[in-house]
């Protein structure tokens, strides 16, 4: 489900042109890079076998390894990964075998890969997380009786069928990349059709497209429906012409049996990926997910409430819920949500958990375990209370979809139910439940691949002794705690508060993160919980360059643009923890195009990140523009014969600190 959930789940596919579909494919790695995966896998097998050197092989076997874990294809990802790494590609291509081991359910061997991969870097605490779901996927698979029985759905296809929504009483829509949908074109990730929205009876194994007023040639998918299925809620993503993909949020309304044009939602933003909605019982509040740079990170999922024919400013939901990896596919039912997550402790790729509200606030979020959880990616539960239960034991039933093995495709949506299970004997609980709350923070700095060099690929993170970490509370108190050799503290929380946490060491620059229990609600079924912070610290590299990720300039223009505002606005605030700091900030294009034109487009494009600096409140003596057109290229190459790839890199925004 790799390249649908991230299409439809606010991830960015593609930040390629339109005429990226029409380009004649050169080669396997030039298909690799426009993210034509399927294209791109018996290209790359050929010219391995042609390739003379080791360093060749592991670079392509990378490749094909990558390439086979965008079209869901764990098995043979472990097995190409191997290939690579033995060829001397080096960590992450361990690091690629490890995680497709974990999505593949081989957890021994994932550990073993884990804990090599922790030894090569020098770190073994950036993958004991890893290492800690591992173990556990392995205790959940030993249970004797899973509440759960699973069954896959007839209509599934070999294609990817996912995201079944209850409608009316006897039917389901759900989302299909199968060959009858709209449009003449193949999307190139999967060499399959665009996705749309299909029908089908409950018990029947014949789809039928849904609407011809909402499917398009593009993509649609994920939709979810009002209490009596006058409205639609669902995914719309296309680009222009020379535009990047992004997904949105529409709706529709039923007009007698016809479907109204759809129309975004009001807060949808530009250049901002949107995804699978759900609505309350009462209409009146949606869920929905989003990559919105305003959230913790990853995918996120918000909230917003009807306000007469609109809807409210999205709120994002709370660290019980979102993590600052990717949280998708909400489902509300009643005070119970339910959503898919590849961040919280889990088996795989996405996992299913829930949460459930007590007096206005979400409780920590639960894993469901297996057989509704596996290595791979399990998303988008809904409950269906209209079904017939077959015997008094069924507590409920629905749908969730999954990538798992066995199937009949890529993805494949199961009918599930769940059963009574009476609870083993225990201890009687204490008529007064103690609740605690406990904060283990870390502080860190990056181990780059490259010792030295902060601009080279960064292997992971290690523990920092010595550092200083000052807490500030939300009633203005402040405490200082020393980290030890291991880079620990740990801090009991209080209830409704806030902290902030401001760690430094000399040499490093200063870093902050921030902690809140105000969306934390107290659950019986776990009065103790633990979580979890960290704080990197960068390392002061005088005079060296340290590229900025993720800014990104219009063609032959300097302004800036959206979706670079968030990765200037951390620097704006690493300016402001360390007020020391001089910087220069450069803009850098690549060799396509005249020396004057670029010296000239660089410039200006530097000084417009200068000025973007300023206007967030940094002195202006701090800092300095400086465009070198293409005279200090990153990838040593040809000009004509560089890769898209290396172009990329040699078109960079970049700062150095001067003093």
């Amino acid at each position: 489900m790799k390249y649908i959930v991230f299409l439809f789940l606010g991830l960015l596919l593609l930040s390629l042109d339109a005429c990226t579909y029409t380009q004649k494919v050169k080669d396997g790695r030039f298909a690799y890079e426009r993210k034509q995966y399927a294209v791109a896998i018996p290209m790359l097998k050929r010219e391995y076998k042609k390739a003379k050197s080791r360093l060749e092989k592991g670079k392509l076997a990378y490749y094909i390894g990558r390439s086979y874990g965008a079209t869901n294809q764990a098995a043979d990802a472990v097995n190409w990964f191997g290939i690579a790494y033995d060829n001397q590609y080096g960590w992450e291509a361990l690091k690629q075998q490890a995680l497709a081991l974990k999505q593949n359910e081989q957890y021994e061997e994932a550990i073993d890969a884990f804990r090599n991969l922790g030894i090569e870097i020098g770190s073994p605490y950036e993958y004991r997380k890893e290492i800690q779901a591992c173990e556990l996927a392995l205790a959940w698979r030993a249970e004797d009786t899973p509440p759960y029985e699973v069954l896959p759905l007839g209509f599934n296809s070999a294609a990817a069928d996912y995201a079944a929504s209850l409608y009316g009483d006897n039917q389901l829509v759900f989302t299909s990349d199968r060959a009858t949908s709209e449009g003449e074109e193949n999307y190139k990730w999967t060499n399959r059709a665009f996705s749309d929205l299909f029908i089908v009876d409950k018990d029947a194994n014949q789809a039928q497209p849904f609407s011809p007023q909402l499917n398009t040639p593009y993509h649609e998918g994920s939709a979810a429906f009002n209490a009596n299925y006058s409205e639609i809620y669902f995914s719309q993503c296309r680009g222009g012409k020379k535009q990047d993909i992004y997904c949105k949020l529409v709706v529709s309304k039923k007009v007698g049996s016809a479907w109204s044009a759809p129309e975004p939602l009001p807060f949808v933003k530009p250049e901002v990926n949107y995804g699978q909605a759900s609505i309350s019982k009462d209409g009146n509040t949606l869920y929905f997910e989003s990559n919105d740079p305003e959230g913790w990170g990853g995918t996120d999922i918000w909230w917003s409430r009807r306000q007469g024919d609109g809807w409210s400013e999205p709120q994002l939901m709370g660290r019980s819920i979102n993590t600052e990896g990717n949280e998708r596919f909400p489902f509300l039912d009643s005070d119970t949500l339910y959503f898919a997550s590849d961040t919280h402790i889990g088996m795989g790729g996405l996992d299913i958990f829930k949460s459930y509200k007590v007096n206005g606030r979400w409780t920590v979020a639960t894993n469901l375990q297996p057989p509704i959880n596996s290595g791979a990616d399990d998303f988008a539960y809904s409950i269906d209370h209209l079904a017939a239960r077959s015997s008094e034991d069924i507590l409920h039933q629905g749908y969730f979809s999954s990538s798992r093995v066995g199937g009949e495709g890529l993805d494949d949506i199961y009918r599930f139910q769940k059963k009574f299970i009476p609870p083993k004997e225990e201890e009687p609980t204490p008529e007064v439940i103690v609740y605690k709350m406990t904060l283990d923070g870390y502080v860190l700095e990056k181990i780059y691949e490259v010792p030295g060099n902060p601009s080279s690929p960064v292997q992971g993170r290690k523990p920092l002794p010595g550092a200083q970490v000052t807490i500030t509370t939300s009633d203005g108190q402040d405490r200082i705690i020393e980290v030890g050799e291991d880079g620990y503290f740990s801090i009991e929380l209080s209830e409704n508060a806030d902290y902030r946490f401001l760690a430094s060491k000399p040499n490093y620059l200063k870093n902050s993160a921030n902690f809140s229990t105000r969306d934390i609600a107290n659950d019986p079924n776990n009065p103790e919980r633990r979580f979890e912070v960290e704080i990197v610290l960068d390392q002061i590299y005088f005079d060296q360059e340290i590229v900025l990720e993720n800014i990104y300039y219009d063609f032959d223009r300097a302004e800036i643009r959206d979706d670079a505002q968030p990765t200037l606005n951390e620097l704006a605030e690493t300016l402001q923890l360390n007020p020391e700091l001089r910087i220069e900030l450069s803009s850098h294009t690549d060799c396509r195009g005249g020396d004057r034109y670029n010296e000239t487009l660089s410039q200006r494009r530097a000084q417009a990140a200068v000025d973007y600096l300023i206007s967030r409140e940094i002195d202006p003596n701090r800092l300095i523009a400086k465009g070198y057109g293409e005279e200090a290229p990153r990838a040593d190459c040809n000009c004509n014969r560089c890769t898209e790839e290396e172009h990329q890199q040699n078109r960079r925004t970049a700062f150095r600190i001067m003093e």
